[in-house]
């Protein structure tokens, strides 16, 4: 058995934490998307994987090459479509396969289900349908898949996830997925639905939280840093190495902190929150619910609620992100999300910032006591 993942696409909803990385090589519990999926496959006894790069390829192929499985990489120069994606891996194909995007989650267990099937796809329910294909099924097969629809007639939504034939090829005349599958299901063949166990995408940045809050679930304890004997730890925790905790830092699982990182004295680190590697809080910090990357620093006497910050920010004293719902107007859709803040790479705040249901883009700089509040900053602005 075989598998192609598709890696190739950036993100657009995702901005502006895209602008610098593929989607599926964000970090969710301090590792990329893509590296759940290939665990799934690679728990599954799949092994003969190739994965279809275009998007800052170099940083996809950099991180597949420190993987202990070999993995046969395919480039689509040009990114017109998953169907397009797909049809570049072609000649890699010698039989059946499964067809996985790289920036979901999926179960192990859910492809095991559907490995040894042909023509089956994974499907599950979703509260937001008309991000994605919606399904309409009869007597356990697809019939008809609408793609985005703006008032859905179910609730049942494609997973992007298929175990599929070599045959499938001869459907794939435009540039997307979707439309192949209605090719193939109007020449009479059958596809069979299985509904997924556990599924997770992100359509947007914030939805990154459930994502990450989803797979700390699963945290293996694990603690490698230096850990003061007055700190207090509930719960599962996972600390890198070369980390330190200090005194008095109350951190209650289920947490990940990666290596290097400093926090504390006087902290608090709730349930459900990832901070990367070298990580900087200082005393008096609070940070709930969120997913922090690589190399950010949050000063003292701070609230961190609900945010999802990229590499290298640099949060004053006194910071404040608070959680909130605002309509926002993403990629022409206009939604109204709840979240305290999504924080592109570099971000610098002064003191007394407050945040709240904001995108502040990459390499913005904020002057101290201001108030982001329900707005959309570009990339490169200044808060004056």
């Amino acid at each position: 058995m075989q598998a192609v993942i598709l890696a190739a696409g950036e993100g657009k909803r995702v901005r502006p934490l895209t602008r610098s990385r593929p989607k599926a090589l964000l970090p969710v519990a301090n590792r990329p998307i893509i590296g759940y999926v290939i665990e799934a496959l690679l728990k599954n006894g799949i092994r003969d994987i190739v994965v279809v790069v275009g998007y800052r390829k170099e940083q996809v192929i950099r991180f597949l090459n420190e993987l202990d499985v070999p993995i046969t990489v395919v480039v689509q120069d040009k990114q017109l479509g998953t169907a397009h994606a797909l049809n570049c891996a072609k000649s890699h194909i010698t039989g059946d396969f499964l067809l996985l995007p790289g920036d979901n989650y999926i179960d192990p267990h859910s492809l095991g289900r559907i490995k040894d099937i042909r023509n089956v796809m994974l499907i599950k329910e979703h509260p937001s349908p008309s991000n994605f294909g919606v399904v309409l099924l009869k007597d356990g097969l697809v019939n008809r898949i609408i793609e985005k629809p703006e008032h859905s007639p179910s609730f049942m939504v494609s997973t992007g996830i298929f175990s599929l034939t070599p045959d499938f090829f001869s459907c794939i005349s435009g540039n997307n997925i979707t439309d192949a599958v209605s090719s193939m299901l109007a020449s009479g063949e059958h596809l069979q639905a299985v509904v997924a166990d556990d599924w997770q995408d992100a359509i947007y940045p914030w939805d990154l939280l459930k994502m990450n809050m989803r797979l700390l679930k699963d945290l293996p304890e694990a603690r490698e840093g230096s850990i003061s004997r007055q700190a207090i730890i509930h719960g599962p925790v996972s600390i890198g190495k070369g980390s330190i905790i200090g005194p008095n830092t109350v951190i209650t699982g289920p947490v990940i902190i990666g290596e290097d990182c400093e926090i504390g004295p006087n902290c608090c680190i709730m349930p459900n929150t990832s901070l990367g590697s070298r990580v900087k809080t200082e005393p008096f910090t609070f940070i709930e619910k969120s997913l922090i990357m690589d190399d950010t620093s949050i000063g003292s006497h701070s609230r961190i609620v609900e945010t999802v910050t990229g590499k290298g920010c640099r949060l004053a004293d006194h910071t404040s992100i608070s959680s909130s719902a605002s309509l926002m107007n993403i990629e022409d859709e206009v939604i109204k999300p709840e979240f305290g803040a999504v924080l592109g790479d570099q971000v610098t705040a002064g003191p007394f910032t407050i945040f709240s249901n904001c995108i502040v883009g990459n390499n913005v700089t904020i002057e101290g006591g201001s108030r982001i509040i329900s707005r959309i900053l570009p990339d490169e602005s200044k808060v004056i």
